[in-house]
């Protein structure tokens, strides 16, 4: 009896708990929803101040609940688009002075989303408004914004660290050789090097030929746009060698910033935001740096986008191409086809732009956004695609329907190869006295065999499914491109190119942003006056109410000196590692997913609700691209 009633306690106690979490999160919302949320009419006469506290991306993530109950505060997410937009109507906005970037907390972004940041920036100094910035320390992302700056101040305590494209890649086959696993790899593409860190204990003489093509064009990309935006600026030191460029300055990384032009003021906090106050105003109550400002929420709802003539519909596919309604931030094909669909059954719209930021994922997936985008075209409806930073693989895949391809001259795309990788550990469990036997009544029974190895007949299996969903990657973008599978195949095999080649190779068809390809859809419409729609899932009122949470709050402190700052842009390698391992875990099937092209940060995964269906037709099922 006292057992039932210890128990009956507990579970009261429980209760009581749910009903008080909820309460207020409750009350948190409404307090957000009628005091914190963005309205008309509250701009004002100031700075433009966007405080950069985390990573600039094509498409805010999804707030996960279990992330905030569990104490996990997600980094903050700036939409491209958004920071962009509110930047360049700045421009011409007498209420605006100055905008002012603070970049001490900023997580980096893709170079295509930056650049398009800079382009906003040098439209509000072509205004003759100051832009001004500041940092602790310039890594590669924040410099290539400070660039586009009318002032770019450093800490005293920091400087400039540039790094370039590059870094360590990890390889598995020692580890895999001592644990006696068996790594069964099937692909085809002499550059698709995702498998490598299974089967080698290096970079393959192919794979390092392609990445070194398309990092260098990446890096003098990036240089020639820091050198256009500040001319006067030295980076021959900084990028060649660093170390004797801070020891000629005493060993002071801002001096050396500063002499080299990199930067234009060293002040801390305080003095920048005197310096802005100058400009727009000083206010000590806003909290906002000491001046007078409006932060980008609050501008964003002031200056709606445009509405005027004929609607041009943008879906974004952004992030991995996974099967079901996962999104956004993740590119679920069953959500993303649902959207297209929708274009396709309305009599609303000129034409669709399907803007894609991929490195990959499900071909399942793929072929459904794919197909739904073909609908479009079915009904006469001109389509575009609009590359971001990344449109590989499964990315490429549901490319090929447009009639026009347009990308930036950093943006990797290419990747047109498949390959599976599967793990057996037949050899390792016998080490602890595990052992296995079997019963089959058929050559499938039991298969993959994930304990036992794989039959014959799997392996013979995997790999012809393997070369049919190669020879059908290839089949789709010869017809999209005009060209023969087999001239498809000489540029395909897996290699990853730049936006550049991409374009000397007939895989893109002209250099333009998301707007190039609006106007382009508009105008094979004949539309005079046109707008970008952008088609989304309309979020839930708790994901609003997690997301406005979230919002605002301060991240995790980040490095405050410049060998911090160097660390912490390889803090991504152990999440590679848990993605890799994870990739080699889950029983995921067969894939031409962009690995080597998606980055550190894109490649980490979330681990968590992973699930290993290791069924043999639920794994062929799920063939990645």
């Amino acid at each position: 009896m006292s057992f039932a009633k210890s128990v009956w306690k507990i579970l009261v106690a429980i209760k009581d708990g749910l009903v008080l979490l909820f309460l207020l999160l409750f009350f948190a919302g409404l307090y957000t929803v009628l005091t914190l949320r963005p309205a008309p009419g509250m701009v004002r006469e100031g700075a433009l101040y966007l405080p950069l506290e985390g990573r600039v991306v094509e498409e805010a993530s999804e707030v996960s609940p279990t992330q905030l109950l569990s104490g996990q505060t997600p980094e903050p997410e700036y939409v491209a688009r958004d920071v962009s937009r509110a930047i360049a109507a700045a421009a011409d906005d007498k209420r605006i002075k100055a905008v002012v970037l603070d970049l001490e907390a900023f997580g980096g972004g893709s170079a295509v989303h930056l650049s398009q940041i800079g382009a906003a920036m040098d439209k509000v100094r072509a205004a003759k408004k100051p832009v001004l910035v500041r940092a602790l320390i310039y890594t590669d992302d924040a410099m290539q914004l400070a660039a586009h700056s009318s002032e770019a101040w450093v800490d005293p305590m920091g400087g400039v660290a540039i790094s370039g494209p590059g870094g360590t890649m990890l390889f598995y086959k020692g580890l895999i050789d001592k644990l006696k696993a068996n790594v069964h790899i099937f692909k085809v593409g002499t550059y698709k090097s995702a498998v490598e860190p299974y089967m080698l204990s290096q970079m393959s003489p192919e794979a390092r030929e392609a990445m070194q093509a398309v990092y260098g064009t990446l890096w003098q990309n990036w240089q020639d746009e820091v050198k256009k935006a500040r001319p006067k600026a030295d980076l021959t030191l900084a990028t060649t060698d660093p170390a004797k460029w801070v020891r000629d300055n005493g060993n002071d990384a801002a001096q050396a910033a500063l002499k080299s032009g990199l930067v234009d003021k060293i002040g801390d906090r305080v003095a920048f935001g005197k310096r802005v106050a100058e400009i727009a105003g000083a206010d000590e109550e806003t909290g906002l740096g000491g001046f007078k400002a409006t932060e980008l929420p609050v501008y964003l709802a002031d200056k709606p986008a445009p509405k005027q003539g004929k609607a041009v519909a943008v879906v974004t596919v952004a992030g991995e191409i996974v099967d079901g309604d996962a999104g956004p931030g993740t590119a679920g094909g069953d959500r993303i086809a649902d959207l297209v669909d929708g274009v396709a059954q309305s009599d609303d719209y000129a034409g669709l732009v399907l803007r894609v930021d991929s490195p990959g994922g499900s071909v399942m997936a793929s072929e459904r956004i794919r197909a739904a985008v073909e609908r479009v075209k079915a009904k006469g409806l001109p389509v575009a695609v609009s590359m971001g930073s990344l449109a590989a693989s499964g990315g490429y895949w549901v490319s090929t329907p447009a009639q026009r391809i347009f990308a930036e001259p950093s943006t990797i795309t290419g990747s047109i190869g498949v390959f599976a990788v599967l793990p057996t550990f037949e050899q390792t469990l016998p080490q602890y006295g595990v052992t296995t036997d079997s019963i089959r009544t058929t050559p499938l029974s039991g298969q993959p065999d994930l304990l036992g190895g794989l039959s014959p007949q799997v392996e013979a299996l995997l790999q012809g499914q393997v070369e049919q969903t190669y020879g059908r990657f290839l089949g789709l973008v010869a017809k999209a491109r005009g060209k023969s599978a087999a001239d498809i195949d000489k540029i395909a095999q897996g290699r990853i190119w730049d936006g550049g080649t991409a374009r000397q190779l007939g895989l893109v068809d002209q250099f333009g942003g998301l707007e190039d390809a609006v106007a382009w859809v508009a105008k094979q419409a004949k539309a005079d006056t046109f707008h970008a729609e952008y088609i989304e899932d309309e979020p839930s009122p708790f994901a609003q109410l997690l997301r406005q949470m979230e919002t605002g709050e301060a991240p995790e402190a980040r490095a405050h000196d410049l060998a911090g700052a160097l660390a912490a842009q390889q803090q991504g390698l152990m999440a590679r590692m848990q993605a890799d391992v994870m990739r080699l875990m889950e029983g995921g099937g067969i894939r031409a997913y962009c690995l080597e092209c998606a980055g550190d940060a894109q490649a980490a995964v979330d681990v968590q609700a992973r699930q290993s269906d290791l069924g043999l037709f639920a794994l062929l099922a799920r063939i990645r691209a």
